[in-house]
């Protein structure tokens, strides 16, 4: 009988337990249910109110472009292939590329490039700003961001333990040099990578002689930390996980927002509140002057030429007609330090960098000449960012990462990329679908545009009389010749000089 009392009571206190719990969990939810939708309503009518007050269409070039940059997408090579070839020194804001926490309000200021998301809007005049980002496919986003994270931690093995690393990385902070560690979100996750690799070493070295059986980089314990425990870490889920939907919502740890920490856990720990997160970023997409992808990097970068490039030229032609060319002096920038970049070949790219501006300055870059720049610069580009990662990486071979290697992810650790990058996944979805009617609309105008120079020329042609028109065939047929007469002498002169 006293058995079956204590028993009722303790059911009883049980169910009070569980209903305490219920409650608390519920009025937990309700809270953060309350915050997203404050937060989403104040970012829909702010763009709302945008919209309005500029009154503008999206894709015309504004005082201002800023460059969102979502980290590995691609966007350096942009930075420095497009971006670097058109904007002078002088029209940077401020140690804009990566450089974090300024005041971009600067007269004659034209270009901003930064990790920092999109609340760094509430600084700018938005009504005289265009913004333009670049998205990649989550599970490449990720892969890359664990390579990256690897490669220049690695880069610090070369000293004897992580009391030297980190005192040479305070050394690395030199003027007009910004390092990988001073970048969003890199100051976080490499100095995090890089303790947990020196640590592996460590082990490694007590106990002697360590066989690496394991073909799969992603997998080598007794190297570096694997890929399917790095996804589940605390700072993985704070910064990585659907990270190109919180920087375009501007909703990241290093958002300007005071509610942006807020939003973003509640957001994490109730998946169901992401929805309203999403919608946010797909509107902000929607206003963006140039939303490319690294999937697509012909076609993007031929679309960023056209729509953007263009423009920027344009205007170019436009000052110069009031005001003479500017004579290019010591290319001085913020250069960004990987620790251990070849001094000659940055010595050479920014020579290269200063020639191809002056073009660009002087109004005789076209959208065409603009393409062959960028490509003979990411060409370039991509060969030394090859070989630095090859020099990085030796230090804890045999992991490597490569095209090849990234086969050899097993199907559930890919799956559990996107099941933890869902936000991103559908964003990405959206934004292919921006992508492909922009391509689209750039395509037929660019056919249209060549029919009225073809319908133009045929009007020339067609108002002159038979002299005139033999008159233009025999110059054109003398040009011809004299092109083939010039030619020919430079081949022979090459073959001399050989």
């Amino acid at each position: 009988m006293q058995m079956n009392r204590i028993s009722k009571l303790a059911l009883v206190g049980l169910i009070l337990l569980c209903s305490v719990l219920v409650s608390s969990a519920e009025l937990e939810f309700g809270h953060c249910e309350r915050v997203v939708k404050r937060w989403a309503d104040a970012s829909s009518s702010s763009s709302s109110e945008e919209q309005h007050s500029n009154n503008k269409d999206k894709r015309s070039l504004q005082d201002l472009l800023f460059f969102l940059h979502v980290p590995r997408t691609g966007g350096r090579t942009y930075f420095n292939c497009f971006l670097r070839k058109l904007y002078d020194n002088a029209e940077e804001c401020p140690r804009s590329y990566d450089k974090l926490r300024f005041n971009p309000r600067k007269e004659k200021c034209k270009l901003l490039a930064t990790h920092d998301d999109y609340s760094l809007m509430e600084m700018l005049p938005r009504d005289k700003t265009s913004v333009m980002t670049i998205v990649r496919d989550p599970v490449a986003r990720v892969l890359s961001t664990y390579e990256f994270s690897v490669e220049v931690a690695a880069r610090f093995l070369v000293h004897p333990n992580l009391t030297s690393a980190a005192r040479m990385a305070g050394r690395i902070r030199k003027k007009n040099v910004i390092s990988t560690l001073d970048i969003w979100p890199w100051k976080y996750l490499v100095p995090w990578m890089r303790e947990d690799l020196f640590a592996r070493r460590d082990a490694r070295k007590v106990k002697g002689v360590v066989i690496i059986e394991d073909a799969n980089p992603y997998g080598m314990e007794e190297m570096l930390m694997p890929l399917h425990k790095y996804l589940d870490t605390p700072t993985a889920h704070d910064i990585i996980h659907n990270g190109a939907t919180f920087q375009i919502a501007g909703l990241t740890n290093n958002s300007h927002l005071a509610e942006a920490h807020e939003v973003r856990h509640c957001v994490q720990k109730y998946k169901s509140l992401g929805e309203l997160v999403l919608q946010v970023a797909k509107r902000r997409l929607d206003s963006m002057l140039y939303v490319g992808l690294t999937e697509e990097h012909r076609e993007s970068a031929s679309l960023f030429a056209n729509v953007v490039g263009s423009q920027v030229l344009s205007q170019v032609v436009m000052s110069n007609v009031t005001a003479k060319s500017k004579t290019t002096k010591s290319e001085e920038r913020d250069t960004v330090s990987e620790s251990g970049s070849d001094k000659s070949e940055i010595k050479n790219g920014t020579t290269k960098v200063a020639s191809d501006k002056i073009e660009a300055k002087s109004g005789t870059m076209t959208v065409k000449t603009l393409m062959e720049v960028y490509e003979g610069c990411s060409t370039h580009l991509r060969k030394s960012q090859g070989t630095r990662r090859v020099n990085s990486l030796k230090r804890i071979s045999p992991a490597n990462f490569t095209t090849e290697t990234r086969t050899r992810v097993p199907r559930e650790v890919i799956q559990q990329i996107k099941s933890l990058n869902n936000l991103d996944v559908e964003l990405y979805k959206y934004a292919k679908e921006i992508f492909v009617k922009e391509h689209e609309l750039v395509s037929k105008k660019i056919v249209s545009t060549s029919k009225r120079s073809i319908v133009d020329l045929q009007n020339v042609f067609g108002e002159m009389d038979d002299e005139k028109l033999w008159t233009v065939a025999l110059m054109l047929l003398l040009l011809f010749l004299f092109f083939l007469f010039v030619n020919a002498r430079r081949r022979r002169t090459s073959k001399v000089k050989i």
